[in-house]
């Protein structure tokens, strides 16, 4: 049974949808498995040293998994990869296994799904995490870094996606011109 939104919950949400926001399919393998999940909640916390924060639902089956394996890809999704973010939010029924046998993967070394065509790629780990409500707020440090040149970025607004950038979308027949970076 779904329970009924108060008038607070449902005027946040609105508020909140007016929040753009950036695409990303969160990525992990380890020893809990492997799993994505597609999250618009990331931000950058500080550069020194390189921190970015993820929060992921408490009630979603791949949150025990990031605890588990700690290790992830933050793929910030370039406007060519909607159709992803609808498959990882869970929104067309593709089982996971079956989502990371798709040809638009690399693997860092330690084997975790980094996504072709993403406009940007972090990895690290977490480092912390804090339960508020509903979700947890993981601390991720950053490891490294793989910027795409030139691409657009998926935005979310308005409960639809948008494309935004000066760019065109890749495809990945066309591969990206990659630059990576550690931090210091």
């Amino acid at each position: 049974m779904t329970k009924q939104l108060t008038a607070e919950q449902r005027d946040f949400r609105a508020a909140m949808s007016n929040l753009s926001a950036a695409v990303n399919v969160v990525t992990t393998n380890g020893p809990g498995g492997r799993a994505g999940i597609t999250v618009s909640a990331v931000c950058s916390v500080t550069d020194t040293p390189p921190t970015i924060l993820v929060c992921v639902n408490q009630s979603s089956y791949t949150h025990s998994i990031f605890r588990r394996n700690v290790r992830l890809c933050v793929n910030i999704l370039s406007s060519h990869d909607e159709e992803l973010a609808g498959h990882f939010a869970g929104a067309t029924g593709i089982p996971m296994a079956e989502r990371f046998e798709w040809s638009m993967w690399d693997h860092d070394t330690e084997d975790i799904p980094m996504l072709r065509t993403a406009a940007a790629r972090v990895v690290g780990r977490i480092i912390s995490d804090h339960t508020q409500g509903s979700h947890s707020i993981f601390l991720v440090s950053v490891d490294r870094v793989h910027v795409s040149e030139g691409c657009d970025a998926l935005v979310y607004f308005q409960r639809r996606f948008h494309s935004v950038g000066p760019g065109r979308p890749r495809t990945e027949q066309e591969g990206t011109a990659w630059t990576t970076r550690r931090p210091a």
